[in-house]
């Protein structure tokens, strides 16, 4: 899940491409993945914990944060891998219902874990 948010991050779209399960890779393309995430700035990725009852090897719920018309929005999913290959690939996802654009306190932690306050961290990257 961290190196495709990265891909995604800094615009590597084979990447993200390439690690889609076979079956999803059919319907799309490199320039696919590009205009779906074109203008969106990928700056926080967080992962939740599974609880022992939850907790499976082909599931994993992050949160990931970017900047879009200089506004914070989020992606809250549950994704699905499978094993192909001997390498886990991404095959879909549930979008939790708290995604969007948020409203986030500039004299809060920042989101992507440095200890800074939002506002003379990550929110620098709006101006």
């Amino acid at each position: 899940m961290r190196s495709r948010f990265s891909a995604y991050a800094t615009n590597q779209y084979d990447y993200v491409l390439n690690t889609y399960t076979r079956e999803k890779q059919e319907g799309l393309t490199i320039e696919s993945l590009k205009q779906s995430a074109d203008g969106a700035l990928w700056f926080a990725l967080q992962i939740t914990p599974p609880s022992v009852q939850e907790a499976t090897l082909d599931t994993v719920e992050f949160t990931a944060f970017y900047f879009e018309n200089k506004s914070l929005f989020q992606l809250h999913e549950t994704s699905n891998f499978l094993i192909e290959d001997n390498q886990w690939r991404y095959h879909d996802g549930t979008l939790h219902d708290d995604c969007g654009k948020i409203k986030y306190g500039r004299n809060l932690p920042c989101l992507c874990g440095s200890n800074k306050k939002f506002k003379q961290c990550c929110a620098t990257k709006l101006r």
